[in-house]
């Protein structure tokens, strides 16, 4: 695979699972705090399948990564805590966090980080932590330092593009993201060495994106500054090709394995200022840590400040949702009891009908006219795709058929036509079709499988055809697989839309899921 795969195999960084406040863990949390200029932020928990329009999601992790030199040798120790806040105590740490967010000596990074520290907020409020949090600053977002880069390489404005992380770390660093990770459930435990990965190299990612943009800053007459030296043919260049265009790379300052971003940062000395540290908690001011003067121009120029008001506190409820809300609401107050199929149908014999099953499917059952396509039974859709009620009904009428939907408001216009109506309840296809067949008692037989034309609807000729009588019927039409040539199959073509089908492994496969569903072989 081309390119590196972060969150899989070796990291360039070290992992810490913070999960109590008695551990060597937070000890070298609160060790690495004070001694980090830079952090990067990010947040997960678990996905919401039916969002709550009252609450928040609770906060499972909150990645911090920190790049700080160490005392003894001055070397760079990258290091990623993930705060396990489902088992730490938040009142223990909120203060911590807190004096983070706002010290003017830690440049904060983070990717659309506004929403996660709304979710924070509300996850510490709820545990007696008010008032949560409320601004985070410096703060620099990479989607903002991904549109400066862009303009800077092209040497013009150019409209802003909204990018994901992973986007952006495949085309400036080389870096793929395992992304399979991000709608995994983060309120689980224990968290899997994969999921670590994934959480840990979203924070730390960030840095390796900042120091990008750093470079820039470096000198102001050094040859990075110079936009054309900067410009390639897709807009963007990678770590790579930015540092072999710099003075760092020619005085031979940087190491020569340029394939590797994170060597790259180890040795940026301006990225990270050290400090000395008397342990315990860190204490954020002026003289224990003195931001670099670079990272303030940067902040300056290009940073901005999250500030959380009233109204991003309460979760966004859009139009159609307060919409839903109240019908949903309306329909408690005032429920309307489901009514089970009970009367004739319109095609039975004692209704004047001939005694054929017949159903008219609307856009909300589409796989389930193609269901009962599949197992011999005529189901039509309407002419047009969102048809007025009374044309719906008007069309049902005419052709003796039951209209199957699963929209309610169809039942209020029953009056239009007697009993030719249903509500499907099931919401899956397979559920729908045992459903339809159960209520309406519908004799299913093998014969009858892929009799129809899932397509229109129209019945098959009943004679099958020869290969070569099926490539002359489907010229203009379709193309038959070279593939299928010399194997002696069958075939058969629509008498309504002339489309062709053949017995394929597909066609072996859907009899017998239908065999199965319908309980053909008990």
């Amino acid at each position: 695979m081309d390119g590196r795969e972060a969150a899989i195999g070796k990291l360039p960084f070290e992992i810490h699972f913070v999960s109590s406040i008695e551990t060597e863990e937070f000890s070298r949390f609160q060790s690495a705090l004070s001694r980090s200029s830079v952090i990067g932020l990010d947040a997960e928990w678990k996905p919401c399948r039916t969002p709550n329009s009252t609450s928040f999601p609770p906060v499972s992790l909150l990645q911090i990564a920190c790049g700080c030199r160490t005392l003894s040798d001055r070397k760079y120790d990258f290091q990623v805590f993930l705060l396990d806040l489902q088992s730490l105590p938040l009142p223990a740490v909120w203060k911590l966090l807190v004096d983070m967010f706002v010290s003017p000596n830690i440049l904060k990074l983070g990717f659309r980080f506004k929403q996660d520290l709304a979710y924070l907020s509300s996850t510490f409020c709820a545990r007696g932590c008010e008032p949560g949090f409320t601004e985070v600053e410096p703060y620099v977002d990479i989607l903002s330092i991904y549109h400066h880069l862009r303009e800077q390489s092209s040497g013009k404005k150019l409209p802003k593009e909204s990018k994901s992380l992973a986007a952006i770390c495949n085309e400036l660093l080389g870096v793929r993201l395992a992304k399979e990770f991000q709608c995994s459930d983060w309120s689980l435990r224990p968290l899997t060495e994969e999921q670590k990965s994934y959480a840990a190299a979203d924070a730390y990612y960030l840095l390796e994106i900042f120091s990008i943009f750093q470079f820039r800053f470096l000198d102001e007459g050094n040859s990075l500054h110079n936009t054309s030296g900067f410009a390639s043919s897709n807009g963007l260049l990678g770590l790579k090709m930015i540092l072999q265009k710099s003075e760092l790379w020619q005085n031979n300052i940087l190491r020569p394995k340029v394939s590797d971003a994170s060597t790259m940062i180890r040795s940026i000395s301006y990225l990270i200022q050290p400090c000395g540290h008397s342990g315990g908690a860190p204490i954020f001011h002026s003289n224990m840590l003195q931001i670099d003067s670079s990272l303030r121009k940067i902040f300056r120029k290009y940073g901005e400040r999250i500030i959380l008001t009233d109204s991003d506190r309460r979760p966004k409820v859009s139009r159609k949702e307060k919409k839903h809300s109240t019908a949903s609401s309306n329909a408690k107050k005032s429920p309307e009891p489901e009514i089970d199929w009970q009367a004739p149908a319109p095609w039975d014999c004692a209704m004047g009908g001939d005694g054929c099953p017949k159903f008219l499917c609307d856009f909300m059952v589409e796989g389930l006219a193609k269901h009962l396509r599949c197992v011999g039974i005529d189901a039509a859709v309407p002419f047009s795709r969102k048809p007025e009620p009374r044309e719906l009904l008007n069309q049902a009428h005419r052709e003796k058929r039951v209209v199957l939907t699963r929209d309610r408001r169809l039942l209020s216009h029953q009056y239009l036509v007697n009993n030719q109506v249903y509500r499907v309840k099931s919401l899956l296809k397979n559920d729908q079709l045992v459903e339809v067949i159960n209520t309406f008692q519908l004799k299913i037989s093998e014969d009858q499988l892929m009799s129809r034309c899932t397509k229109c609807n129209g019945r098959f000729i009943q004679k099958p055809m020869t290969t070569e009588e099926a490539i002359e019927a489907a010229k203009g039409i379709q193309v038959i697989p070279k593939c299928l040539f010399g194997q002696n199959l069958e075939f058969w073509q629509c008498m309504n839309c002339s489309q062709v089908y053949w017995e394929g492994s597909q066609y072996h496969s859907a009899v017998q899921q239908f065999v199965d569903l319908c309980k053909l072989k008990e």
